[in-house]
């Protein structure tokens, strides 16, 4: 948490309410959450206002022009496990574990970067710096083609679950998510990428497509921390089928859903529906859960 839906509902509020403002002032409140030197992060991005906003993934990028032509620089912004941007009136109380303010030039509001665990990463950069971060992630899961998604699976091992979660491989899916689109789609997480049909293939492209359209709709979900630019969290918590809901009933056909670990990483199934094959990947890391 965040994935691909919370990061790209932050990226759409950004375009709402920060797209043509120019930056006066940065505070940096604790350096780190700022990638390289605080004092070159603060000073180049003052002065330079906000033209667009693109997101790959779970990364978004800010692009800061400045007058006189001078080269444009990008305010990159990973939110982590609880990064949280909003843009609030300066006179709003700064709440703890707000470590970055950005003030606009009108003077009333503020971008307000607040992190409790700080895992999130704020960094400047030039085209070429972020040219080289992009180009280090895989094709982002909101916009991959059938083609590309087909050709990236082919070959691989292990858990076709870890495997959705590999940000250089598809980029911005995280555990909400791959468990969705893998419930959706009726694949057991423990299906290894290269032995999955290509029709279940096919399906499982457009589930990822179908959930996260509908997490972005509903801006999102949230748990604890995450919330949108206006302070509002998402709306997606209620339309989950499977993650977090361990004993519950399916609701396609009643079995309880079960959990199992992969690597590490909680993943939620239910056993009917995503049928367990023959061949599966090897489980890696602590096995907290012995249903299959």
């Amino acid at each position: 948490m965040p994935e691909l839906p919370e990061v790209e509902t932050v990226a759409q509020g950004l375009r709402q309410h920060a797209l043509g403002r120019r930056i006066v002032a940065v505070e940096v409140r604790h350096a780190s959450v700022i990638g390289g030197s605080p004092d070159v992060f603060a000073s180049t991005l003052a002065g330079r206002t906000m033209t667009n906003v693109s997101r790959k993934g779970k990364a978004i990028a800010v692009e800061l022009s400045a007058e006189g032509g001078a080269a444009p620089r990008f305010l990159l912004v990973r939110l982590g496990m609880t990064g949280q941007l909003t843009v609030v009136p300066r006179e709003t109380p700064i709440e703890s574990h707000t470590h970055v303010l950005m003030t606009f030039d009108d003077g009333h509001e503020e971008l307000r970067f607040r992190d409790i665990r700080r895992f999130g990463r704020l960094r400047s950069l030039t085209p070429q710096e972020l040219e080289k971060v992009f180009g280090a992630l895989g094709p982002d899961a909101q916009r991959v083609t059938e083609l590309e998604f087909l050709a990236a699976m082919r070959g691989r091992k292990g858990a076709i679950k870890s495997w959705l979660m590999n940000q250089n491989l598809v980029s911005g899916l995280g555990n909400i998510y791959a468990d969705e689109a893998l419930f959706e789609a009726r694949i057991h997480p423990l299906s290894q990428p290269d032995r999955v049909s290509a029709d279940k293939a096919r399906l499982l492209f457009r589930a990822i497509r179908n959930v996260l359209r509908r997490a972005v709709n509903l801006g999102g979900t949230t748990f604890s921390d995450y919330i949108n630019l206006e302070g509002k969290p998402g709306a997606f918590l209620k339309k989950l089928r499977v993650y977090q809901h361990t004993g519950e009933p399916c609701c396609r056909c009643g079995q309880a859903i079960r959990r199992i670990v992969i690597a590490g990483r909680s993943s939620h199934f239910c056993p009917r529906c995503q049928v367990r094959p023959h061949v599966t990947a090897k489980m890696r890391g602590p096995r907290k859960s012995a249903s299959h």
